[in-house]
C-alpha cells in the first residue's frame, strides 16, 4: 500500500493533479472501467441542485434506513472528517476502508491524474459497489454535467432549487447554471424538480428526455396543518402529516422534495402515514442553522450557506427566532469566488454586530480582503487572524442574551468548532 494513514492518503491526493477543480468525465470514466464499477446499488438517487443538497441527502438515507433497507450515501465536502463523505449504512467509513479504497483507485489509475474530488468519488463507488446496499444517495460536488458523480446513471434524480453560485464554472445566469445541474438526467429517469421556478433550461431537458418529472408547487406541495408544529403534504393522491427533522423554515421545501421523490421510487399508499411520518425521526446533519451547546455566554448558531440563497434562508431563520431588543451577531469567512456583497445584503435591519474570520485556505479570503468587499454595506466591528481569537472575543463580550451566528463557508463553521472543541475541553477539565 502506498500509505498506511488516511492523511498521507488525503496530502497526497491534494498533490495529484495540478488544479483543484478539472470538470469533465473523461479521466475518472477511464479509472472507474479499470476498477471494475458497474453496480454500486440496487437503486441510485443523485442529488443535484444549488442549496438544500445535503439536507435532501440526509433525509432520504435517515428514511430508507429506517424503512429498513441498507443504504450508501456520498456527499461533499466535509465539516470535520473526511469520512463523513462515505456512510455505509448510516455510518461513517472507518480509516482503514477507506485506505484500502484508495489503494484499489490507485492501483488502477496509472498515470492518470485524479483531482482530490474524483479520487474520493471513485473510491467511494468502489466501497459501495462492494458493499451492495438497496439505495445509494450521491450528492453532486459542482454542477452535474461534468462532475465526476455523473458517470453513474440515476433512477432518481432529485433537483434542489437552483441559484448563482460557482459562475466560474457554471455559468452566471440561471439558466446557465440550470443546464449544467440538469446534465445528470437521463432518457425517462424519474426526476424530482424542488424548485418554484425552474429555469426553462431544466424544463426543457426533462421534455427532451422524457423524464417523468414532480415539480414542487405543481405536482406536490406542504403546508402548515392545523396541529402545532406539523405540516401537510399533499400530492398524487397521497397526504402525509409531518413534523420537520431540520431546523429551519427553508427545510419544509426540502423535506416537501423527498416525499416526493420516495413516491416515485416506492409505493408510499402502501406505507400507514405515520410510518412515513416517523421514518423521518432522528434525520440530522451538522452545520445546517445548527444550535450548539456550548460554554459561550450566547446562543450559538452554526450554518455552512456560501451564497445569496443560502443567506436569505438564514437570515429569514434569524428573524424568526430573534427577540425584540436582542443582539445578533455574525462572525462571517467567505471564500474568493462567493458573491460576498449579496450575501451580508440579505441580513439587513437583523445583524446588529459583524465579526470577520480570516481563512487559511484554498481560496479563503483574510478578514481584510472581506472587508474591503462588504463595507459598504456593513459596518465591521471585529476582524480575526484565527478562529481561537474570535472565540476568546465571544467569551469575553457576549452575554447570554445574544445570538453569534457563524457562516459564509464550511471553512468557516469548522475552525470555529475545532476552536470552541478546545475551549469547552479546557472548561470542563477545570
Amino acid at each position: 500500500m502506498r500509505f498506511q494513514s488516511l492523511n498521507q492518503w488525503l496530502d497526497w491526493q491534494m498533490l495529484l493533479h495540478v488544479k483543484s477543480i478539472d470538470l469533465g468525465l473523461e479521466r475518472v470514466s477511464e479509472v472507474a472501467q479499470r476498477l471494475g464499477i458497474e453496480s454500486i446499488a440496487k437503486q441510485v438517487i443523485i442529488v443535484a441542485g444549488t442549496n438544500g443538497k445535503g439536507s435532501t441527502v440526509a433525509c432520504y438515507e435517515n428514511w430508507l434506513s429506517r424503512a429498513g433497507f441498507s443504504v450508501a450515501s456520498y456527499t461533499s465536502p466535509h465539516l470535520l472528517d473526511y469520512n463523513e463523505r462515505i456512510k455505509l449504512d448510516t455510518e461513517p467509513v472507518c480509516d482503514e476502508r477507506l485506505c484500502q479504497a484508495f489503494e484499489a483507485v490507485d492501483q488502477v489509475r496509472q498515470d492518470t491524474a485524479l483531482t482530490y474530488f474524483e479520487f474520493g468519488t471513485l473510491a467511494a463507488f468502489w466501497l459501495m459497489q462492494n458493499h451492495a446496499p438497496d439505495y445509494a444517495i450521491l450528492e453532486v460536488g459542482l454542477g452535474g454535467r461534468l462532475d465526476a458523480v455523473n458517470i453513474i446513471d440515476a433512477d432518481l434524480v432529485h433537483l434542489t432549487s437552483i441559484g448563482i453560485d460557482h459562475q466560474g464554472w457554471l455559468g452566471d445566469s440561471r439558466e446557465e447554471i440550470g443546464f449544467e445541474k440538469a446534465g445528470v438526467l437521463r432518457k425517462k429517469v424519474a426526476v424530482v424538480c424542488n424548485d418554484i421556478q425552474p429555469p426553462q433550461s431544466v424544463l426543457d431537458e426533462i421534455e427532451r428526455l422524457d423524464c417523468q418529472s414532480l415539480q414542487f408547487q405543481r405536482d406536490f406541495s406542504i403546508q402548515e396543518s392545523e396541529q402545532s408544529g406539523s405540516y401537510d403534504w399533499l400530492g398524487q393522491g397521497l397526504e402525509f402529516r409531518l413534523t420537520p427533522p431540520l431546523p429551519g423554515q427553508h427545510q419544509l421545501q426540502n423535506l416537501a422534495g423527498v416525499v416526493a421523490g420516495l413516491s416515485l421510487l416506492l409505493p408510499l399508499n402502501q406505507y400507514e402515514p405515520q410510518a412515513v411520518a416517523d421514518y423521518f425521526a432522528g434525520t440530522q446533519l451538522a452545520g445546517r442553522f445548527q444550535r450548539l451547546q456550548t460554554t459561550l455566554p450566547a446562543q450559538v448558531y452554526v450554518d455552512v450557506g456560501h451564497n445569496q440563497d443560502a443567506a436569505s434562508a438564514i437570515a429569514a431563520n434569524l428573524s424568526a427566532i430573534k427577540s425584540p431588543g436582542q443582539r445578533v451577531v455574525v462572525l462571517l469567512g467567505m471564500l474568493e469566488d462567493k458573491a460576498s456583497e449579496q450575501y451580508v445584503s440579505e441580513f439587513e435591519n437583523i445583524v446588529d454586530s459583524w465579526w470577520l474570520l480570516s481563512l487559511d485556505c484554498d481560496r479563503g479570503l483574510t478578514a481584510d480582503q472581506l472587508e474591503q468587499r462588504i463595507s459598504h454595506r456593513v459596518t465591521v466591528q471585529q476582524k480575526f487572524l484565527s478562529a481561537g481569537n474570535a472565540v476568546d472575543a465571544a467569551l469575553s463580550s457576549l452575554s447570554n442574551q445574544d445570538i453569534i451566528l457563524v457562516t459564509g463557508s464550511f471553512a468557516t463553521v469548522e475552525f470555529f468548532l475545532r476552536a470552541l472543541s478546545k475551549i469547552d475541553s479546557l472548561c470542563n477539565s477545570t
